[in-house]
């Protein structure tokens, strides 16, 4: 292998490690705690400006794992999409907005950390937009929210907009509580997160139809 191309791989590995121990300590402490210096001695890097070499700042490294996560859930709510078609039940639409957070989350195993940390990052009001750009810019999840606004012709605007918000903080919160349970190995509420997720969906549906 060419000594560029050893570099360019060393640089990746370097990289993949960060976001890992990055992920993994945002999801545990919060993303303002947690320093740079901190992050590199997890991920294994000798030099402490690793992280800022890498990644910049603090908000680009939390958008490269938003980026990372999403790309795949992007994918998998492209599939449903485009089996939803022109559905008008609600229900399909809305398993479109939470199943591949949940389906996500399930392959990557436990533990897992993805699903603290986007609650760790959403409290964060200054850093909760990386997610919340991300998402806007997904065409898969505009087709979503267009899918339940059809199913839902009569909902006021401004009612829709508030329902909107507490379907996003149940799908950020219990994602994240569930995924803090199986790490810790404490009992569940649902045996799997597919049922977890058909809980979501039965509370979101409800909601939106209140």
């Amino acid at each position: 292998m060419a000594g560029g191309a050893v570099r360019t791989e060393r640089a990746q590995a370097t990289r993949d490690a960060i976001l890992a121990a990055a992920e993994r300590l945002f999801a545990e402490h919060g993303v303002i705690t947690v320093s740079n210096r901190q992050i590199s001695e997890a991920a294994g890097q000798g030099n402490n400006a690793a992280v800022g070499y890498h990644f910049g700042t603090k908000a680009d490294l939390v958008r490269a794992i938003v980026h990372k996560h999403s790309a795949e859930m992007e994918r998998l709510r492209e599939a449903m999409v485009a089996e939803a078609a022109d559905s008008i039940d609600l229900r399909v639409w809305v398993a479109c907005l939470v199943r591949p957070a949940t389906q996500h989350l399930a392959e990557l195993g436990s533990p897992s950390w993805y699903g603290r940390f986007a609650a760790q990052v959403m409290a964060d009001p200054e850093l909760r937009t990386v997610i919340v750009d991300e998402a806007l810019s997904s065409p898969s999840l505009q087709a979503v929210l267009d899918g339940i606004n059809r199913c839902l012709p009569e909902l006021p605007a401004p009612i829709r907009a508030e329902r909107d918000d507490m379907a996003r903080h149940l799908i950020v919160q219990m994602t994240a509580e569930r995924e803090r349970a199986l790490a810790e190995n404490r009992p569940t509420p649902r045996s799997s997160w597919h049922d977890a997720a058909t809980g979501l969906i039965d509370a979101i549906v409800g909601i939106m139809r209140a």
